[in-house]
């Protein structure tokens, strides 16, 4: 056993003599790039000269931060339409896409109260007419010398008294829903039709949900009944991570972009927000948004450019010296000390990116000489 290993050796000894000077000369004939291991690349000088090089200094930017978000309503121009009557829907007015104006129906309820609140503005229309007369009435008999000055002071009270009562029958009927020309009916004594109150709306806007049918009964101040928004502004709702929330900061200008246009949308950092969320540990930033068009809908996702109105200090890399491994990691080449035909390959972290240039947050420091041109021949060369 020991006889057949010695001469097996001796067979690999003299094999190995002969390949060597033969991968010297085929190293001789062809002066391509070569690599000495898995991290570093070695060129030729000629080679050389078609790669550019940058060192790496520190320089002032502003930080842009790429995230996604979230459409929403305008919650400044948007608002639920809560009854302030009971009883069955009669008729619905509108239908969700409508344009409406303040105080535009919105839909009829066959309300039991209304005539119990006409009534009582009726008696709260008499006594105060009542009260003002006999105020009014005091008032010249107290200048005559005929009336104390107490029962002059009671009969003013009693017409302030009933004024507020007149006042909060009418605030009533409004809330029903009487408009103006049927409150002047009441006031005359003229009858007016009666048991229809109308839910109207508190704002201009758009409708963008009906959430009750005719038939159905109404409780007054419960649930609501419509919702209206205003859609020519929407707030976006972006999710910034920790590590870019201090670059943030209100009236930071922001551009949002969607698969639905190829335009883009400008905003500006309406809100910061002041609460992590602890599933994702991202913090919501509120941006007003134009939607002329209403292109943006709600709960549209969207991307959400920042750019910092602050500027911080870090290490920029042009775009073209950036590669990405199997995983998406990125990584640069470097020229490795004096000899400059010695590529050595490192991994890095960047951040969001800034018109051409990557910031670097882990991977180099000043001083690094980084391939900002030839970084993929590199890459070749380093594969073969």
């Amino acid at each position: 056993m020991i006889r057949v290993t010695s001469r097996r050796l001796t067979v690999l000894v003299i094999a190995a003599a002969i390949t060597l000077p033969a991968c010297g000369r085929k190293a001789d004939s062809e002066p391509a790039a070569s690599t000495s291991n898995d991290s570093s690349v070695t060129v030729t000088a000629a080679q050389r000269g078609q790669i550019q090089t940058e060192k790496v200094v520190r320089r002032s930017f502003n930080p842009t931060i790429v995230t996604t978000g979230t459409v929403n309503f305008n919650g400044d121009r948007s608002t639920s339409v809560i009854p302030a009557i009971s009883g069955p829907v009669s008729r619905i007015l509108v239908e969700p896409g409508d344009s409406v104006r303040p105080g535009q129906p919105l839909a009829m309820v066959a309300s039991p109260d209304f005539a119990a609140d006409v009534a009582a503005y009726r008696k709260a229309e008499t006594a105060w007419h009542n009260a003002q007369r006999i105020a009014t009435l005091d008032e010249k008999l107290f200048a005559s010398d005929a009336l104390a000055r107490a029962q002059l002071d009671q009969a003013q009270s009693d017409l302030a008294a009933a004024e507020a009562d007149r006042e909060a029958a009418l605030l009533q009927l409004g809330a029903l829903g009487i408009d103006s020309t049927s409150i002047d009916a009441i006031r005359q004594g003229r009858q007016v039709p009666g048991g229809q109150a109308a839910v109207r709306a508190p704002i201009a806007g758009v409708v963008v949900e009906k959430l009750i049918n005719p038939g159905q009964l109404l409780q007054a101040g419960s649930a609501p009944a419509f919702t209206i928004a205003d859609l020519s502004t929407v707030w976006v709702m972006g999710n910034v991570f920790e590590s870019m929330i201090g670059s943030v900061f209100k009236g930071d200008p922001v551009t949002i972009t969607t698969d639905v246009s190829s335009d883009s949308f400008p905003g500006r950092v309406d809100n910061v927000g002041a609460v992590v969320d602890p599933a994702s540990k991202a913090t919501q930033v509120r941006i007003v948004v134009p939607n002329p068009k209403r292109v943006l809908k709600q709960n549209m996702l969207v991307t959400v450019t920042i750019r910092s109105s602050r500027p911080r200090t870090g290490i920029l890399i042009s775009v073209s010296a950036v590669l990405r491994d199997d995983e998406n990691l990125p990584y640069v080449y470097l020229a490795s000390g004096s000899d400059s035909t010695r590529f050595l390959r490192r991994r890095i972290t960047l951040g969001d990116r800034v018109g051409d240039e990557y910031p670097v947050n882990a991977g180099l420091v000043v001083g690094d000489v980084v391939v900002t041109q030839g970084a993929l021949y590199l890459e070749e060369a380093g594969s073969q």
